[in-house]
């Protein structure tokens, strides 16, 4: 049982799919403190008020530039850890499996016929057009 749930969740794609997920939150953090310290007191501003805190104050309102570094700051902060909490570990167990994840794709070839891209080096003939490609 454990070990069909270890397979579970060693899936290339489940992994993939959770590194995007946290990615984006983490994002979404810092695009909601963009707009919350920098756009809506610019907005606010035009109708007056008030605010406190570190920043630039526009006709009363507070753009908050501490607060949007520090989402910065806790973003790079984040992936990093992600980074080695998550796709190292994963990226070794990988290859101690025999597969090749998170790392450089192999190398290809374009079409001179047809102009399509991502053509494995060995190919003799393009997958679109079967134009004949040269050994280089």
């Amino acid at each position: 049982m454990f070990k069909g749930f270890k397979n579970f969740l060693m899936q290339g794609e489940l992994i993939v799919i959770a590194v995007g997920l946290v990615v984006a939150l983490a994002f979404s953090t810092l695009i909601k403190a963009f707009t919350d310290n920098i756009i809506t007191p610019l907005v606010n501003a035009a109708g007056g008020g008030g605010s406190s805190g570190l920043g630039v104050h526009v006709k009363g309102q507070l753009v908050n530039f501490g607060a949007f570094i520090s989402a910065i700051i806790y973003f790079v902060v984040f992936m990093v850890v992600i980074y080695f909490a998550i796709v190292v570990p994963y990226r070794a167990y990988q290859a101690r499996r025999g597969n090749m994840v998170f790392g450089e794709p192999a190398p290809t070839k374009s079409c001179p016929e047809c102009l399509s891209g991502e053509l494995p080096l060995a190919a003799t003939r393009c997958k679109y057009c079967a134009a004949g490609l040269s050994a280089t």
